[in-house]
């Protein structure tokens, strides 16, 4: 047994091996945190003076520190006894706490909404308190915000059907599932954009119903993107064999984000376009 003199103090190793893992340091918090910053810089920069300089080098430093920063995630999780069964488990909590903070960030929406809704003299005055305001066409909710529904219903059983293909050691059936999720959610933001590109307000100088309709259904619109690259990553590492029924917690991770999805659009679409649907565009 060996022994170090610090100060005059004998520290000597008890010989329990800690199953947490210790980070080697790196680079790529500090870089992260300079490409957001560069990348917020950017979006005033382009907003006022129309220089996009700063906000795509900002971009760019932010999807290379991604890129960068997972790709040594993933040679961490394939080196042995680094990825423990405590350290899997603090990334389940890790990705659980996340999901907890995206609803509180959405439920800021949802406050906003209902505030208006439920008391619109507080913007629209006690002359005409109504909810939409006076003159805004809604858009029906049994056209495209319906058929987007069934089509995120559909991606969350196809996901789930990835999972437990894998857990059951079906490669095919996990490949597959993955395959339809992406394009289901691909899907999805077609059919947004289709939407967006027929909206009946404007996002600028529509009143507080046009700021808090883009903000919520386009935050979640921008989450499905990012579900769906989620979904890729692992569609590819399935198909390079790097999921196994063993250990699997990206896909684990992925599906549990899209799950969120769905259940926030689930209420996105009888709140906002099914409850608070007013006059109908085309009516």
């Amino acid at each position: 047994m060996s022994s170090d003199n610090h100060g005059g103090e004998t520290y000597v190793p008890s010989g329990l091996k800690q199953p947490y893992h210790l980070v080697d340091p790196s680079p790529w918090p500090l870089t992260g945190a300079l490409g957001g910053a560069l990348t917020l810089f950017g979006i005033v920069m382009a907003s006022h003076f129309k220089n996009y300089l700063p906000l795509t080098a900002g971009l760019l430093i932010v999807l290379a520190t991604m890129f960068l920063w997972w790709r040594d995630i993933l040679k961490e999780s394939a080196t042995p006894g680094l990825h423990t069964m405590i350290v899997r488990l603090g990334l389940r909590y890790g990705m659980i706490m996340f999901i907890a903070s995206e609803v509180m960030f959405f439920v800021a929406f949802f406050w906003a909404y209902f505030h208006f809704s439920l008391m619109p003299e507080h913007v629209l005055g006690t002359d005409t308190p109504m909810w939409p305001p006076k003159g805004v066409l809604t858009f029906d909710p049994w056209n495209l915000p319906f058929l987007n529904t069934m089509i995120l219903l559909l991606s969350g059983t196809t996901v789930t059907w990835a999972h437990h293909s894998l857990i059951e050691g079906n490669r095919k059936g996990l490949i597959a599932g993955l395959a339809l999720t992406v394009a289901l959610g691909l899907t999805f933001t077609t059919c947004q954009a289709i939407e967006y590109s027929h909206a009946p307000f404007a996002f600028s100088g529509g009143g507080i119903y046009s700021s808090v309709f883009f903000l919520a259904t386009g935050f979640h619109g921008f989450h499905v993107i990012i579900g769906t690259c989620f979904l890729a990553v692992c569609l590819f590492r399935s198909i390079g064999g790097a999921m196994t029924p063993q250990r699997h917690f990206g896909l684990e991770a992925a599906a549990w984000y899209w799950h969120f999805v769905d259940v926030v659009w689930l209420f996105l679409f009888i709140c906002i376009y099914w409850l608070g649907h007013g006059v109908i565009a085309g009516e």
